[in-house]
């Protein structure tokens, strides 16, 4: 329940509730002054109908108004801000928790949530409950006492039966708030999933926006997101409607107020049980009933779109983690990188087919292990199983004799240094990205990982070199460039254990030639895990395990593979030939 987003806006409020008290005694005090402004009005009314004012109570009258106004809007202007600070504090301390909880979930959630969708949550919906916290907590604090300073300004100095005949039509805002209330929010809950859909598809059009140009389908792009846009729109639309409605509702109440205001009003003055500026005094003052009202209402509507908001984001904050820590979890300090691997079966979470089926392995200290087969053979989610990106089930997968279950994830993956298949980057500099594999990494350190992998020469070619920007993904370089600069990250890190998940796919063969010599100089004494499809990167392995439809098809040196006359030594053959061809 710690993540339940209302507990963290009543334990931030708890935290805040100093400043928060004094922000609203501001908004409080100020709506006190406020009131006195048809007072004076309706005094300086009487004593210009009798013929009593001077012009030295003219200046009187007048610096007594511009004194309620000034003061007005300092103190309520200060409220405001204080109230600001506060809730961009707390947009701050939401998003930052949202994040951090992302970080915390396993990759299999990230095959049914879109990334537009959750920036979506990040953006618009933590925005919503902000606005509402602070925003609407300064209006609708506002709005309540200016209403309650009002009436009993109205009830103590001028007319209790005017006050109550004139408000008898403003009774009925509160139910008509409570009765479409529900309906803005389901409308403003079906606004905020079109917007989340229109990010998602933002975020795939621009991140595939090459495919999309050298496949001339800018049309099918645009269709696509024009047909969205126009949900949306139809979706704002029916809120708008509902919305205006409901605003409309109250000044329609306020204008029967004024009528009764007048006609009653009007009687009590021609009477004289009421004085003339008496009068103008309440016309002003049931303005100022009105308006709270409609403030009242304007705040409803946006705490019925943060409340929706807000139930978006409690679905996100509340989802568990799959791969947690055990209760007991081990300490692993100083990783020697034995790997045994003893499965009888995995499946995905989401299916219940098995992907891996008998794998038994065992890996010593300082070895090299080859992986290889066709594609879906079930390689890659092999080597997810050790570092628990996959969850392997309990005694199947162990890293120095002990079940990776069972030690600290922290510790586990800090054990591990892994790079990708698509050698992701970050939209940072060369550098930054390089030191990304190690905690307060030295200049020195990155520029000899780089020459490690092969890819300084290339740095050194770019406008700034190291301190290139390399754009969205690592854009603006060429796939072996990723690979290379992710490799590069990797050796950085070392780890007792290294994992290269066809890390090599998009390096020619003479630069391959060169890593994988410069990997076996570099990782003497430590256990490397190499994932390929060209054979040449795990010839020289200690062993070799050739997958096939999850299972392990025939396994053994290169040598020993060569003479078996079965996949890998057909493999060997294609792609021989291939090579003295090329």
């Amino acid at each position: 329940m710690l993540n339940d987003p209302r507990l963290i806006l009543q334990n931030f409020i708890w935290r805040k509730k100093w400043a928060y008290l004094l922000s609203l005694l501001f908004i409080i005090i100020s709506e006190i002054v406020t009131v006195q402004f048809p007072n004076l009005i309706g005094k300086f009314t009487d004593s210009l109908s009798r013929g009593q004012l001077t012009m030295e109570g003219v200046l009187h009258y007048a610096w007594l108004l511009a004194l309620v106004g000034v003061t007005y809007v300092i103190l309520y202007g200060l409220g405001q801000f204080r109230n600001g600070q506060i809730g961009r504090q707390f947009e701050y301390e939401l998003r930052k928790r949202l994040f951090l909880h992302w970080e915390t979930l396993h990759t299999g959630y990230y095959r049914k949530r879109s990334i537009g969708d959750l920036l979506n949550h990040a953006m618009n919906d933590v925005r919503a409950v902000r606005e509402a916290m602070s925003g609407g907590l300064n209006i609708l604090t506002n709005a309540i006492f200016l209403l309650i300073t009002t009436l009993w300004m109205t009830f103590s100095t001028i007319s209790v039966t005017l006050t109550l005949a004139s408000i008898i039509p403003l009774i009925f805002v509160p139910f008509f708030i409570v009765w479409w209330g529900p309906r803005i929010r389901f409308a403003s809950r079906k606004v905020q999933e079109s917007l989340s859909s229109m990010a998602d598809l933002s975020e795939e059009s621009l991140a595939s926006i090459r495919l999309i140009k050298t496949t001339g389908n800018e049309s099918v792009e645009v269709g696509r997101f024009t047909s969205t846009v126009d949900t949306i729109v139809d979706r704002q639309m029916d809120m708008f409607k509902r919305s205006a409605l409901f605003q409309s509702f109250i000044p329609l109440m306020g204008s029967l107020s004024f009528a009764i205001a007048l006609i009653y009003g009007g009687y009590l003055t021609v009477i004289h049980q009421i004085q003339l500026g008496m009068f103008v005094a309440f016309t002003l003052y049931l303005t100022m009933i009105i308006t709270p009202l409609q403030q009242i209402g304007f705040v409803i509507n946006n705490f019925q779109r943060a409340s929706a908001s807000m139930a978006r984001l409690r679905t996100l904050l509340m989802e568990q983690p799959e791969i947690v820590d055990a209760k007991n979890a081990q300490t692993l300090r100083h990783a020697s990188g034995e790997v045994e691997i003893d499965l009888n079966a995995f499946s995905y979470p989401d299916s219940s087919e098995p992907v891996l089926k008998q794998i038994h392995i065992h890996l010593q200290a300082g070895q090299t292990l080859g992986i290889v087969g066709r594609t879906g053979a079930g390689k890659t989610t092999l080597v997810n199983l050790l570092p628990r990106i996959f969850d392997p089930p309990d005694g199947s997968v162990f890293l120095d004799g002990v079940d990776v279950k069972a030690i600290k994830l922290t510790d586990l993956r800090s054990a591990i240094a892994y790079v990708p298949q698509d050698g992701f980057l970050f939209s940072a500099k060369v550098a930054e990205n390089i030191g990304f594999g190690k905690k307060d990494p030295q200049f020195e350190e990155i520029e000899t990982t780089s020459k490690d992998a092969h890819i300084y020469d290339d740095i050194m070619g770019f406008s700034k070199q190291f301190e290139t920007e390399i754009g969205e993904r690592g854009i603006a370089l060429s796939g072996g460039q990723k690979q290379r600069t992710a490799m590069a990250r990797a050796f950085i890190k070392d780890a007792a254990v290294l994992i290269l998940d066809d890390s090599l796919s998009a390096v020619d063969m003479v630069t391959e030639k060169k890593i994988i010599e410069r990997i076996r100089e570099l990782r003497a004494g430590k256990t490397t895990i190499i994932v390929a499809h060209r054979l040449s990167a795990v010839r020289h392995a200690d062993h070799i395990v050739v997958l096939d439809k999850g299972q392990i098809h025939e396994q053994g040196t290169h040598a020993t593979l060569l003479k078996n006359n079965g996949i890998y030594s057909d493999i060997w053959r294609l792609q021989s030939e291939g090579e003295e061809l090329s």
